[in-house]
């Protein structure tokens, strides 16, 4: 069974090459509805809204047909058509629009989510924004963002103070009562904080422009890829008990340790 260390070279270019192949086959799936009359959106959510549309399912289609043909023998756990089981100890986990919402509503923060995870959790991952034409790629020796103004490296910011950090989250509420009082202990300290950007927060805070995500409700396909890609540009992901978070839940990134840990004492404090 493979693990991250038992990858050799070669294969870690057939797993780079697979992934942004990826990434290239959800542009071109989700791009043609993307600000398009007429596009209808189905709820999964009773009593709220979950919305998906036929751009999720034929971009997660899309990204299927790759693996069937380039990695048949991995796993593959996506959002809209569930888990595949593997043989090979690796699986990629798929979401192909995070963020269904922004995509309905023409706004440009939303991304495809594709990460690569062994026993022990992801190690490589791409947050790919089609519209905007960006992908960010971490791990496998890769911290990269590719983009309209070229290609750099990623790399979060220098460890700084609370009181001058930005906060991102998706939504105002964050989750149940309890979790929307732990993060508010955390946004009445920090000097900015920002709403409803969905998975490109986790990108832009690999990029160095954000200090802290912090969600909760979250699942393994939310979450495996921005994992991947903040921990190879230098941050650091956990729950909020700082531990590992690859299957769901309460997230909190960070952009260094010193920051996350001030951050973890709010979320925990009675």
């Amino acid at each position: 069974m493979l693990t991250r260390s038992t990858i050799s070279t070669d294969l870690t270019a057939e797993l780079l090459s697979t992934g942004r192949a990826l990434a290239d086959a959800a542009r071109a799936a989700t791009l043609p509805h993307f600000r398009t009359a007429g596009l209808s959106a189905e709820n999964k959510m009773d009593g709220g809204f979950d919305p998906v549309t036929v751009a999720d399912r034929d971009a997660e289609s899309a990204m299927r047909a790759v693996l069937a043909e380039r990695r048949p023998e991995d796993a593959i756990l996506g959002e809209e058509h569930g888990k595949t089981e593997g043989t090979s100890g690796l699986t990629w986990v798929l979401d192909p629009i995070d963020g269904t919402r922004g995509f309905i509503s023409g706004t440009p923060t939303w991304g495809v989510l594709i990460g690569l995870q062994d026993h022990a959790g992801p190690f490589y991952g791409i947050i790919d924004q089609p519209f905007i034409g960006e992908r960010f790629e971490g791990g496998l020796g890769q911290v990269v963002v590719t983009g309209p103004q070229g290609q750099a490296l990623l790399g979060t910011r220098p460890a700084g103070s609370l009181s001058q950090a930005t906060l991102f989250t998706t939504f105002p509420e964050v989750g149940t009562d309890a979790e929307r009082l732990a993060f508010e202990r955390v946004r009445d300290r920090v000097r900015l904080t920002r709403y409803g950007m969905d998975c490109y927060a986790y990108a832009l805070l690999a990029a160095g422009q954000v200090d802290l995500v912090i969600e909760a409700g979250l699942n393994a396909y939310d979450i495996c890829a921005p994992i991947a890609v903040i921990e190879a540009a230098g941050g650091i992901v956990t729950d909020w008990q700082g531990g590992p978070v690859h299957q769901g839940g309460q997230v909190l990134a960070a952009s260094s340790a010193a920051l996350h840990g001030e951050a973890l004492k709010l979320l925990q404090a009675v």
